[in-house]
């Protein structure tokens, strides 16, 4: 039986519908790890899943029995014949420092891929996803990344444990590259031009944005966000870059903006195959 939004399924334990604003980045998700391990100073999930910082930050472990679970739900989509990308992760990395060595993400991806549904990655992790990219199929699955900056120590700064820009970037080319659907998290935006710079830098190889402000921090006092919205709006179009623009930002879009959430034209109950 399929909830209200008649795309997730009831009775399922670790793919679940995103609620509120990461409702914006996907229609179905899976958290395989608790924690993360990247250390970030924005980041707002220990709060969200009411876990102390520093477990969140130093006690990364797998989920107990997941690959079972994810299994069982993933057998429950297949009988609806529901193919949605299913996205890793919210409130973890899926190429967090210690994937490296339990490779519980791979076993995720080939587990959603054998049940017919599609699958994005979310990831600060950089090169550590390469691993996996023969799993990506095109024009079906999706690997997006966060950037937040070009400068390696202000990287160092704000998310010290996560992959080097450099090294983000150049994991983007080698999706896209592939011919794997590529896009970026612009989001949070504590440096209001550096955003700019990031758009003009991987315009070339990234498929969609979606862009959304700093929250839970005093920097968001600080920021004109009706002329960052401004501003990132004028490079996205004048580039012809595909792009969303968070809740959070949207009282500044033009009225009657088109503005669609989904990174990828949404997949339907029949469409696609594994």
């Amino acid at each position: 039986m399929l909830n209200e939004d008649a795309y997730s399924v009831k009775g399922c334990q670790v793919i679940y519908a995103p609620k509120g604003q990461a409702g914006e980045y996907s229609k179905l998700a899976a958290n395989p790890y608790r924690g993360c391990g990247h250390e970030c100073i924005y980041c707002y999930v220990p709060a969200a899943i009411r876990i102390s910082r520093d477990a969140f930050d130093h006690n990364v472990f797998p989920k107990a029995g997941f690959l079972e679970r994810l299994t069982k739900d993933a057998a429950k989509y297949r009988a609806h014949r529901i193919t949605e990308q299913v996205m890793l992760s919210f409130t973890t990395d899926p190429y967090c420092l210690i994937d490296v060595a339990h490779h519980l993400t791979r076993r995720c991806l080939t587990v959603l891929r054998d049940h017919g549904l599609g699958f994005c990655t979310l990831t600060k992790g950089g090169a550590r996803a390469l691993r996996d990219i023969d799993l990506f199929r095109p024009d079906r699955d999706a690997f997006a990344s966060t950037l937040t900056t070009l400068n390696p120590d202000q990287s160092r700064e704000w998310e010290p444990k996560a992959a080097l820009p450099a090294d983000r970037l150049d994991t983007l080319k080698r999706f896209h590259g592939a011919g794997i659907f590529t896009w970026v998290s612009l989001e949070p935006v504590y440096d209001t031009a550096m955003t700019i710079a990031l758009v003009k830098e991987t315009a070339e190889y990234v498929d969609f944005y979606k862009v959304g402000k700093i929250n839970y921090h005093r920097i968001t006092r600080e920021i004109d966000w009706r002329r960052f919205t401004e501003d990132v709006l004028k490079v996205l179009n004048d580039l012809g870059r595909k792009h969303y623009i968070k809740k959070d930002l949207q009282p500044f879009l033009p009225p009657g903006y088109s503005n669609r959430p989904h990174s990828q034209p949404p997949q339907t109950r029949d469409v696609g195959r594994p």
